[in-house]
């Protein structure tokens, strides 16, 4: 007598071993999309995690600075959410700005979500010449939206509105930008400085805005 074992299999077997297989390729198929969507993540989180610390000014624009200064003056800045505090500008390897700096300057960031200036100059001295930019000196005003300016000297008349003094530059709101963790700093909702006068190693702007602008080599800067 035949074993049960070599008998044909039943087309009740052979749907459940089509179920069964069916069933499997559905969960490898499951498996591998899974495993697709968690390898995804790390690089999902990152490229989100870049934005928010760019809106938020954590890793700003970085750039190697020439580490050749300019003089930026105006008769008024009026600027809408204000913030301030330390930081490190670089030049590139061995520069031949560096001197005895080492390739970095210690700079005060301002930052100003919306600024407006009036009678803007701009002068970097060549030794010789200044190269020199104005703007604004008419009815329309130079204006600007996430202006930031990394500065060794300020000067003029300044008054704020709501201001704060001595946050820890990580936890800044006002100016949409934060500064490194356990540094100085201060931000306040307006700010208003008359006879601006700045020595700046770097500045950048979201949108910069300058009418009746002029750009010429002069015998005297700013």
């Amino acid at each position: 007598m035949a074993s049960s074992s070599n008998l044909p299999p039943s087309d009740d077997t052979l749907s459940e071993h089509a179920e069964s297989d069916s069933a499997g390729t559905d969960r490898r198929g499951r498996v591998r999309l899974r495993r697709a969507a968690v390898m995804a993540v790390p690089a999902t989180l990152a490229l989100a995690g870049m934005a928010v610390l760019t809106a938020q000014g954590a890793l700003g624009v970085q750039f190697a600075i020439s580490g050749m200064p300019f003089t930026v003056t105006a008769t008024e800045l009026n600027g809408t959410g204000f913030a301030q505090f330390g930081s490190l500008d670089n030049m590139i390897e061995d520069s031949p700005n560096a001197g005895d700096t080492g390739g970095q300057v210690l700079v005060v960031t301002s930052a100003i979500k919306s600024a407006t200036l009036t009678k803007l100059c701009q002068s970097v001295d060549l030794g010789a010449t200044n190269l020199l930019i104005t703007a604004g000196s008419g009815a329309d005003k130079v204006t600007a939206t996430d202006l930031t300016t990394d500065s060794t000297e300020l000067s003029g008349n300044a008054s704020f509105k709501n201001i704060e003094i001595g946050n820890d530059a990580s936890t800044l709101t006002k100016a949409g930008v934060q500064g490194p963790a356990g540094v100085f700093s201060q931000q306040a909702d307006t700010v208003r400085i008359t006879n601006l006068r700045q020595t700046n190693y770097a500045t950048t702007a979201g949108v910069f805005k300058l009418p009746g602008l002029k750009l010429r080599f002069s015998e005297s800067g700013c």
